[in-house]
């Protein structure tokens, strides 16, 4: 009997839609593929996240693995790497703003009347999403309400609502989708 577990055969099921394979991938490669995002990302939530959205990635494209160009783990490794790379480079594109940093604009009247003006627009704005926040489901808003007004991870949501840690995830996506909808 070998210990050697099978990446391959559980990639192959995974195509075939068996969700314990995916399973079995996640406990013998969890760990590892966490240490090796951690390394790249330097943010152990961020990591959690990435290596989340890695399991999904290798249950949606199972099917596009091919043997000949390498190997299963490789290939599962990849996977995560490349995302851990994009979630970098899309942190570094994110430009910060100080807001106690005084501007010279302050003093100009054309911009004290275009802030009337965006006053306004703001308080139409955030009618809207009012409104459109009400129409999502009463847990579906509270976890988007944690992700952009407390700033918790998806993990912290998670572990304060008590549900899934994918579920919370997707719950934030469908119910942004909604919410851009609505907005419209």
């Amino acid at each position: 009997m070998s210990s050697e577990f099978d990446h391959a055969a559980a990639i192959a099921n995974c195509a075939r839609g068996k969700h314990d394979a995916l399973h079995q991938l996640y406990v013998h490669e969890s760990a590892r593929l966490l240490g090796v995002v951690i390394r790249i990302v330097k943010d152990r939530g961020m990591a959690e996240d990435i290596v989340h959205d890695a399991c999904l990635n290798i249950w949606q494209r199972a099917d596009s693995f091919d043997p000949d160009k390498g190997s299963a783990r490789a290939w599962i490794f990849s996977i995560a790497r490349h995302l851990a790379l994009n979630a970098i480079r899309y942190r570094d594109r994110e430009i910060t703003f100080d807001s106690s940093a005084p501007t010279e604009l302050d003093h100009d009247e054309h911009f004290q009347h275009a802030s009337v003006v965006d006053e306004a627009f703001d308080w139409q704005t955030g009618q809207r999403i009012d409104s459109c926040l009400e129409a999502l489901e009463p847990e579906r808003r509270n976890c988007v309400l944690h992700a952009y007004v407390d700033g918790l991870s998806h993990a912290e949501i998670a572990a304060h609502t008590g549900a899934p840690l994918g579920t919370v995830k997707a719950w934030i996506k469908r119910s942004l989708l909604r919410l851009r909808e609505c907005m419209a």
